[in-house]
């Protein structure tokens, strides 16, 4: 698995999957701090499932790897990197959008919202198993 925006150091990633959030959720996603307006990667090869706007998300990217068993979500997302519509094959490290807060996000506190998911047998683009990215990564370091 990639660091997710470009430049990254291992210090800069959070471990906030498991702190609460409104309505007394879990976070299940991992955040990643930088500066706005960087470069957000792929973390791994596949196609662009979904790209939209919501209101706690703001401007949103969700990635499937090649086999369709994983989904990636993006989230806080200034733009998408030019000419990527939904259905495009994706690389791993590849250019997909650029930082800020959007969403719920605080204005001041720009950072990638990064959540794994394991699809579930309905194969919806927005719903599976929570994986905590955080652990993955430190594992992957190893």
């Amino acid at each position: 698995m990639l660091v997710l925006v470009q430049g990254t150091k291992a210090a800069q990633l959070n471990g906030t999957y498991t702190q609460a959030r409104a309505n007394d959720t879990l976070h299940d996603a991992l955040d990643n701090m930088a500066s706005r307006g960087t470069p957000v990667l792929a973390v791994d090869n596949g196609h662009v499932a979904k790209l939209f706007f919501s209101k706690p998300g703001g401007l949103t990217l969700y990635q499937f790897d090649t086999a369709g068993k994983y989904a990636y979500d993006y989230a806080y997302l200034n733009g998408y990197a030019s000419g990527l519509p939904e259905g495009a094959m994706l690389r791993k490290g590849q250019v997909i959008g650029y930082l800020r807060s959007t969403g719920n996000a605080l204005l001041d506190a720009p950072h990638r919202h990064f959540a794994i998911f394991r699809r579930g047998q309905e194969r919806q683009w927005w719903r599976g198993t929570p994986l905590n990215a955080f652990l993955l990564w430190l594992n992957w370091r190893r």
